[in-house]
């Protein structure tokens, strides 16, 4: 699975919407689209606050592993 997927998968499974993700990371729902399908690469800055509110950890997050792991 490639990490991009990942995003939207996490997001999806938790049943929010872009917009709920773009307000949390202040940035535009548009911005959220790009990052989900590949188009734009994410910061460490908003991968780091998207382990913390889904609570799994950055190698669950960006793909490195298949199994979630929950952050200390």
């Amino acid at each position: 699975m490639e990490f991009t997927n990942r995003l939207k998968d996490v997001r999806e499974d938790r049943d929010l919407k872009q917009s709920d993700i773009a307000e949390l990371l202040c940035t535009t729902q548009e911005q959220i689209s790009k990052y989900e399908t590949g188009r734009q690469a994410m910061g460490i800055d908003k991968y780091m606050k998207l382990a913390m509110f889904y609570n799994v950890s950055l190698d669950y997050l960006t793909g490195l592993i298949s199994e979630p792991r929950k952050l200390k």
